[in-house]
C-alpha cells in the first residue's frame, strides 16, 4: 500500500468539508486584487488556523499563475521535532479535503542523494502543521492541472547550513516551471513565547510589533541573506519560518 499523508489538521485548523473549504478559499481569493506584474515564482504565506490567516494567505497565492507551474516546493519549519537538518516526506502523496497531490519521488531521490537531507516518518509528517496548512490552497490554485509536490521540513539551521541548502535547491529555482512556497508566521509576542521586545518610540505594543515585522519584511525584500541574518541577530524576532525564509534567500543568491 502506498504511504499517504492524511490531512490530520482538517476539521480543527481548517474546514474538512470539500464544498465549504472550496467556497471559503474561493471567496478569499476573489476578494484579493493582485499587484500588477508577472507570475510569482516564490511566495511567503502564514500557517495559522484559517480563521486567523486563511484570508491573508490569499494575498500571496493570488500571485501564482498555475499555467506556469508543474512542480511545487513547499518549505516549512518544524514545530514538533528538533533537527538541524532538512527532512523529506516518506509518503507517496499528500491528501487534502480538496484532493490529493503526488510527491515528486525523482526530485526527493535527487535531494536525498546529496547526503544532506533525511527522511521523516509518517507520524512526524502528520504531526506538523506548517506544511499541511498550505496544501488545500495549493490544490485549489492549481485547479486540476497536473503537478508534483516536494515538501521539505526545515529544521533549526545555522546560517552556514541555510546557505548550503540554498545552494542545493538553487538549480530548481532556475527552472521557471518550479514554484517555491515558504510557510511562515511572523512575530509571536508575549511571555508564553519568551519574547516581549517593545520599542516605545514606535507607540503602543501593537505598533512596535508592526514596525518590527515590517523591518523583517524589508530585509527579506532586499533578497540579501546577510541583511536578514543581521536583522534576526539584532531583534531575535520569533519568525517561526525564519529558517525556510533564509533558505529561500540563499536559493535566490547562492
Amino acid at each position: 500500500m502506498p504511504k499517504v499523508r492524511k490531512p490530520t489538521h482538517s476539521g480543527s485548523w481548517y474546514e474538512s468539508n470539500y464544498a465549504k473549504l472550496k467556497a471559503q478559499i474561493g471567496s478569499w481569493m476573489q476578494d484579493v486584487q493582485p499587484e500588477p506584474g508577472t507570475h510569482a515564482q516564490a511566495i511567503i504565506a502564514p500557517h495559522a488556523g484559517y480563521s486567523y490567516s486563511g484570508h491573508v494567505m490569499a494575498y500571496a497565492y493570488k500571485h501564482i499563475d498555475p499555467s506556469n507551474v508543474s512542480r511545487v516546493f513547499l518549505l516549512g519549519p518544524s514545530h514538533k521535532l528538533y533537527t538541524r537538518k532538512c527532512l523529506l516526506s516518506s509518503t507517496q502523496s499528500y491528501e487534502t479535503p480538496l484532493g490529493s497531490m503526488q510527491i515528486d519521488q525523482e526530485v526527493c531521490s535527487q535531494l536525498l542523494q546529496t547526503g544532506e537531507f533525511e527522511m521523516m516518518d509518517v507520524d512526524t509528517d502528520e504531526a506538523e502543521h506548517s506544511l499541511e496548512l498550505h496544501t488545500p490552497y495549493i490544490v485549489h490554485i492549481m485547479g486540476g492541472k497536473p503537478f508534483s509536490l516536494v515538501p521539505i521540513m526545515v529544521g533549526a539551521l545555522s546560517t552556514s547550513s541555510e546557505a548550503k541548502y540554498g545552494a542545493l535547491l538553487a538549480p530548481y529555482l532556475n527552472d521557471p516551471s518550479n514554484c517555491f512556497i515558504i510557510s511562515s508566521d511572523f512575530c509571536h509576542w508575549g511571555r508564553r513565547f519568551s519574547y516581549t521586545f517593545f520599542d516605545q518610540d514606535q507607540g503602543p505594543i501593537w505598533k512596535s510589533i508592526q514596525w518590527l515585522d515590517k523591518e523583517g519584511m524589508d530585509a527579506i525584500e532586499s533578497q540579501s541573506p546577510q541583511r536578514f541574518a543581521d536583522y534576526l541577530s539584532t531583534y531575535r524576532n520569533t519568525i517561526c519560518g525564519r529558517h525556510p525564509i533564509a533558505v529561500l534567500l540563499n536559493v535566490s543568491h547562492p
